[in-house]
C-alpha cells in the first residue's frame, strides 16, 4: 500500500473520530453524559455501534478524545526540547506559552465552550476517573522520554511532574468556573506555575507547618 493512500487513509480516521466525538458532546452537553446512550450517538453520526466501539472502546472516550493528542504533549517537549535545555525548563517554557494563549488544556480559558466542555468533564464521575488513566499513560510517556530505560527515578519523576501540571490547570479551571475571566487569572497562574517548578526543581520542597 502506498504511503499517500495510507495517509489518506489516517486522515479519514481522524476526521471520523473528530466528528463522532463532536456530534457526542453536543448531546452530552445538552442532555447531560448519562442520559444519552452509545446506540444515539451512534445513530447521530450515521455509524453502527460496534463501528462505533471500534474507535472508541467506552462511552468515556468520546468526550476525553479532546485530550488524546495531549497525551504524550509532556513527552514530546521533553524529547524535542533544544541541546542543554533541562526538561523543567523546557516544560515551565511549554506551559507558560500555553497560558499566554489561552491553551484549554491550562485550564485558564474562558471561552463558554471550553467552560461547558469542563463542566461536562469534572462535573461526571465516570468521566474523571478514565481521565485519571489518560494522565497514567502521559506519566509513562513522559517517563521514557526522561530516561529510555524507564528507570524507578524517571518513572517518580513524571509522576510528580503531571500531577503539578493537573494540579495547576485545575486550579485555573476552578477560577474560571467560579466567574473569573482569564485575564483576570492570568497573572496569578504564571506565578502559582513558577513556584511549582520551582518545588519541583529543589526536590519538593514543602511548606513548614504551623
Amino acid at each position: 500500500m502506498s504511503t499517500e493512500r495510507t495517509g489518506l487513509r489516517e486522515r479519514k480516521k481522524q476526521l471520523t473520530y473528530q466528528a463522532v466525538s463532536e456530534a457526542a458532546i453536543a448531546m452530552f452537553l445538552e442532555r447531560g453524559f448519562d442520559k444519552v446512550s452509545v446506540a444515539e450517538v451512534a445513530a447521530a453520526a450515521g455509524i453502527s455501534k460496534p463501528t462505533l466501539f471500534r474507535y472508541f472502546p467506552a462511552k468515556e472516550d468520546l468526550v476525553l478524545h479532546r485530550f488524546a493528542d495531549h497525551e504524550d504533549e509532556a513527552a514530546r517537549v521533553v524529547s524535542g526540547r533544544p541541546d542543554g535545555v533541562p526538561p523543567l525548563d523546557a516544560l515551565r517554557r511549554h506551559f507558560l506559552a500555553g497560558l499566554d494563549r489561552r491553551d484549554p488544556v491550562t485550564g485558564l480559558c474562558d471561552d463558554p465552550q471550553v467552560l461547558a466542555f469542563h463542566r461536562l468533564l469534572y462535573g461526571t464521575p465516570s468521566l474523571v476517573a478514565r481521565l485519571y488513566a489518560y494522565q497514567g499513560r502521559s506519566e509513562t510517556a513522559l517517563a521514557r522520554a526522561l530516561d529510555p530505560g524507564t528507570a524507578v527515578a524517571a518513572r517518580l519523576a513524571a509522576g510528580q511532574i503531571i500531577a503539578v501540571l493537573r494540579i495547576l490547570a485545575e486550579e485555573n479551571w476552578r477560577r474560571m468556573d467560579a466567574g473569573e475571566s482569564a485575564g483576570q487569572v492570568h497573572g496569578d497562574a504564571v506565578s502559582a506555575a513558577g513556584l511549582a517548578f520551582v518545588q519541583l526543581g529543589n526536590g519538593l520542597l514543602m511548606p513548614r507547618s504551623g
